[in-house]
């Protein structure tokens, strides 16, 4: 258990030192462990603070039924936030659930929406960016496939045209 929790805080680590490919994941250990803490809450105070980590490990996890089901708490939660604090890390963690989710245009909106509640943010700046080069990335895989069907249809032609001359 304890080299789990250190390559998790390891992998937070480097998030925050800059590399946006390594947004820190979450495993099912500390789901549980969380999903625990949320049951043993005495206060709503407690309850809300793990429902909080819950949801917060939920989304980093790499099992996209966990990554729904944080969405799902994070959104029906939202408008309860006490505080722009608390708005601002659920939106965040909406846009982390988001990009987990490949949905790169959500999860930038939303992002965008934490920086303008936090202009200076470094963690949402560090999540805009990859989100940004992600969309970059699947753009150009996206001309790369259109160029190759037009140049198949093209040589498909040409090919017709030499055999009919």
């Amino acid at each position: 258990m304890e080299a789990k929790i250190n390559r998790f805080f390891d992998s937070v680590g480097s998030f925050f030192s800059g590399n946006s490919e390594n947004i820190p994941w979450c495993d099912h250990d500390i789901i549980a462990g969380c999903e625990k803490e949320v049951r043993e809450a005495v206060t709503e105070e407690q309850k809300r603070d793990s429902v909080m980590r819950l949801s917060w490990a939920l989304v980093h996890s790499k099992d996209q039924a966990d990554v729904n089901r944080g969405i799902a708490m994070l959104e029906a939660s939202l408008a309860n936030s006490s505080s722009s604090l608390v708005t601002r890390e659920k939106l965040y963690l909406l846009a982390v659930g988001h990009y987990r989710n490949g949905d790169y245009p959500k999860s930038r909106q939303l992002v965008d929406h934490c920086l303008e509640i936090e202009p200076d943010w470094r963690q949402a700046r560090t999540l805009k960016k990859a989100v940004e080069d992600k969309i970059a990335k699947d753009g150009l895989i996206g001309v790369g496939i259109a160029t190759t069907a037009v140049g198949l249809v093209i040589g498909g032609i040409a090919a017709a045209l030499v055999r009919k001359s």
